[in-house]
């Protein structure tokens, strides 16, 4: 190494650990501040505030020595600033804001404006920057760097040795951040505007799920007040790939952003039976949600007789006819169905109030006002005409009485259709009620119903593809005046009812207008693999663009085996000299048996909600979608495709699971698809 570059470096290494010991003074303040928080602040309510806020700022401000405080440097000659000013100087970009007890940063943030031009400068527009600088880390170690002179035409792009090694760095345990590698059109949707919602149609490898989570990093740093009353949401597919993705945000300094599946998200009762797959299609169809409507505002009534209320020596009364026109009225008013009850209810009682207010001259007060409200008579005609409802009510009903359902569903579901949805042996009452999985939409959209939701400002959503009508509908009640990111890719659709096309999942969520934009450069998956699976997307009949990929190493091997036990524990004994993580992937029916194997040759696995015990996971195809390790094993691909309807698809997701290493391991024949990529 030149000796002006290793005094860089030196310079460099101190600047590191003036940094770290800024930070740990900072951290020194904030916990300072949370231990006498309480005896500044005036009440308990304000000591109570006060201290959650220093207490997430103490949490914020944690340093992993593992971890690199910056990653990047900038040598700004003249760089523009949102206000019109032009900013010089050196500035090193980091994970998180640091600063010396001046408060002159040391490290910024890599979501402030100025970092922006680390990510989006080039010799083209090189926004100011002279000099763009990369670091290369063994841990949280510093141990080299590489610059890019934009001034003098020196860009490397994706051709630079320090972005290429970090993006194929070994990975053992849960995914992590990227902000050391995010790419130009990456970014550009990272820092999106909150208002903007944008659909992002992702090959396997291309970072889709991470520019989620760092545009949720993103966006509460720019709208952290606004948010937090508002609330943003990450929904993913299953437990492990929440459990999967949990330490990103967290390493971004984000603590707060919920994190759930979508039947977490509305499951209101437990789930205890299960659907035919019949059924289920009917269930996620969005015609459901138009069968629903009919069945609860099809209980409204006309009033046949007069309320008469007694209020000591006097009688008030109310016409049926003027009833009904209360009735007719507050339902043009579209209101959600149990507020619609509580107008006609204050409406009647205001009724009752204007004949007292004749009599005496004076107008009462409000516990009279509150005891007309549920006297009987009230009461009954509420109950005749609007009567009160509950999700459970209306959807138990709509299973278990063929006349209700054939009522609600006349002319928008066949008879097949009908007797798909009823349930073949009733529960006797509705708490007794076993509810499957698919029935949680169906009470959700019942709950939309019956009252508004509250909107959150920013829902981002992975592995959208196997969203139903009616779960989009369920996120649409949820953004009405919010945001969406829609992360997926359509040839990774596995559910009865994967979207084919983005355009009617917009449209169920109720962003109709927002852009989808296709990332098809792959930065983990090797080439051969991504050759792989593109030569698959003919048979799985969807319109994406193909991927390409920026890794020529990577290595795919197909081989039959005569026993397939056997072969995991080679395959695995050749990984064993070899960095980062195994996943080894295969239909339900041969877990059992390799993890025995794997138990008798003396590895024990990872379980999927503990990544981090082993390098080895063993996993059902079925609960792959999301995950990725370096070297993936694959087991008997015709039993994945033969398991469900969409199998097909459900391979081409194991496929594309691998960032180093593919091995396909069969006793069957392959799959036709399969057999034909492999011959092309």
């Amino acid at each position: 190494m030149p000796a002006d570059h290793t005094a860089a470096l030196d310079v460099e290494r101190a600047h590191m650990a003036a940094s770290r010991a800024a930070l740990h003074a900072m951290r020194e303040h904030a916990e300072a501040m949370y231990a006498i928080g309480a005896k500044i602040a005036g009440d308990p309510f304000s000591a109570e505030t006060l201290g959650v806020a220093l207490a997430r700022r103490v949490a914020e401000l944690a340093d992993d020595p593992r971890t690199p405080l910056f990653f990047g440097r900038l040598d700004l000659d003249g760089a523009p600033e949102p206000g019109g000013e032009s900013l010089t100087g050196r500035y090193h970009i980091g994970r998180r804001h640091v600063t010396d007890q001046l408060g002159e940063p040391l490290v910024l943030d890599w979501r402030a404006p100025v970092s922006r031009a680390f990510y989006q400068a080039s010799v083209r527009d090189p926004q100011g920057v002279r000099t763009r600088r990369r670091f290369g880390f063994a841990g949280g170690d510093l141990t080299s760097f590489e610059d890019e002179r934009l001034g003098q035409g020196e860009e490397f792009g994706t051709a630079s040795r320090i972005l290429i090694e970090e993006i194929e760095r070994p990975r053992v345990g849960p995914m992590r951040d990227i902000v050391a590698t995010i790419q130009p059109e990456q970014d550009e949707l990272v820092r999106a505007d909150l208002d903007t919602s944008i659909c992002v149609q992702g090959a396997p490898g291309t970072g889709k799920t991470a520019v989620g989570l760092h545009r949720a990093a993103y966006l509460l740093y720019l709208h952290r007040e606004r948010l937090r009353r508002t609330g943003v949401l990450i929904l993913g597919p299953n437990q492990a790939f929440l459990s999967y993705i949990s330490a990103v945000l967290p390493a971004l300094g984000e603590l707060e952003v919920r994190q759930s599946t979508l039947e977490g998200l509305i499951g209101r009762v437990p789930v205890s039976s299960a659907d035919p797959v019949e059924t289920e299609i009917v269930k996620h169809d969005s015609r459901m949600a138009t069968v629903l409507h009919r069945a609860l505002w099809s209980r409204l009534g006309r009033a046949e007789s007069p309320i008469q209320v007694s209020d000591g020596a006097y009688r008030w009364r109310i016409d049926p006819g003027v009833l009904t026109r209360l009735v007719d009225d507050t339902r043009r008013e579209k209101p959600a169905y149990l507020l619609g009850r509580e107008r006609v209810r204050a409406r009647v009682v205001g009724l009752l109030q204007r004949q007292a207010e004749t009599r005496s001259g004076e107008s009462p007060g409000e516990p009279w006002q509150r005891r007309m409200g549920k006297a009987k008579p009230v009461v009954e005609f509420l109950d005749a005409c609007w009567p009160a409802m509950t999700p459970q009510s209306l959807v138990f009903e709509l299973l278990s009485d063929p006349a209700a359902l054939t009522r609600a569903a006349e002319g928008i579901l066949t008879e097949a259709e009908c007797r798909a949805l009823l349930w073949p042996k009733p529960s006797r009452t509705v708490r007794s009620a076993r509810w499957s999985s698919a029935d949680l939409v169906l009470l959700d959209e019942a709950a939309g119903l019956l009252e508004r939701e509250t909107s959150l400002h920013h829902v981002i959503i992975d592995e959208a593809q196997d969203l139903s009508p009616m779960q989009c509908r369920a996120v649409a009640r949820r953004t009405t005046h919010g945001s969406i990111t829609l992360l997926g890719d359509l040839a990774q659709g596995t559910a009865p009812w994967a979207a084919t096309d983005w355009v009617d999942s917009l449209r169920h969520l109720g962003k109709p207008d927002a852009s989808v934009v296709p990332l098809t450069t792959g930065f983990r998956v090797p080439e051969a693999v991504v050759a792989l699976a593109n030569q698959l997307l003919p048979a799985l009949a969807v319109n994406v663009p193909p991927a390409v990929s920026l890794r020529s190493e990577g290595s795919l091997v197909i081989r039959q085996a005569d026993d397939l036990a056997a072969e995991v524990i080679a395959e695995l004994d050749a990984t064993r000299s070899l960095p980062g993580s195994v996943g080894v992937i295969a239909a339900h029916r041969h877990l059992d048996a390799v993890r025995a194997a794997l138990a008798a040759a003396g590895e024990e696995p990872a379980e999927l909600d503990t990544p981090t015990s082993s390098r080895v996971t063993v996993l059902p195809a079925t609960l792959a979608k999301g995950l990725e390790y370096d070297h993936v094993i694959v087991v008997e691909p015709a039993d994945i495709v033969d398991a469900e309807p969409r199998g097909l698809h459900r391979l081409y997701v194991v496929l594309t699971r691998a960032v180093t290493r593919l091995t396909v391991l069969h006793t069957r024949t392959l799959p036709e698809a399969l057999t034909l990529a492999t011959q092309g």
